[in-house]
């Protein structure tokens, strides 16, 4: 009896544990936004992604046209770079460092910005060895689709966390 209420009283300290420290499980995003358009290209992956992430939150629209929308989510830069940290004493690379930037705006129909202009970075480190070459580049692939991925994420929840302003400048 002893033991099943200490272990009731520890299972119970542990669940307020984390309630109290804010975790909480990844879920669906709520927009502030009644309908986006996004001005990517329609062949890009973070388009994609992102259209079907917004689908998927089931609160925003995804417009046609920028001039059916309350929004337009407008990509600024994106640079995939490579970057070689290591050499071996051959002169054969050894370290590399995988660079993500995805810069983006999000404007209203006359294009005026609603909210600052932002910028994502990632960066993933890959060891590299001439004897797993193959191996080795699978894995580049795969950390390039993993940072892909978290940055639909963080775009999602930038989107989310956004606080536009919706009334016109005074002129």
């Amino acid at each position: 009896m002893l033991r099943s209420t200490l272990r009731l009283n520890l299972f119970l300290l542990l669940m307020t544990a984390i309630a109290g420290c804010g975790f909480q499980l990844r879920g669906s995003y709520t927009l502030p936004y009644e309908s986006i358009y996004l001005s990517g290209a329609d062949y890009s992956l973070i388009n994609a992604s992102l259209k079907r992430a917004i689908r998927a939150s089931g609160s925003t629209r995804l417009a046609d046209t920028a001039a059916d929308a309350q929004a337009t989510f407008v990509p600024t830069i994106e640079e995939k770079l490579p970057i070689i940290l290591a050499l071996s004493s051959g002169g054969r690379v050894r370290e590399k460092r995988l660079r993500y930037r995805f810069g983006y705006r999000i404007t209203d129909s006359k294009g005026r910005d609603l909210v600052l202009p932002g910028m994502v970075e990632l960066s993933r480190d890959l060891t590299y060895s001439d004897s797993d070459v193959l191996a080795k580049t699978q894995e580049e692939e795969l950390l390039w689709r993993d940072m892909e991925n978290d940055l639909v994420q963080q775009l999602m929840r930038r989107l989310a966390a956004s606080k536009p302003d919706f009334q016109a400048p005074a002129e």
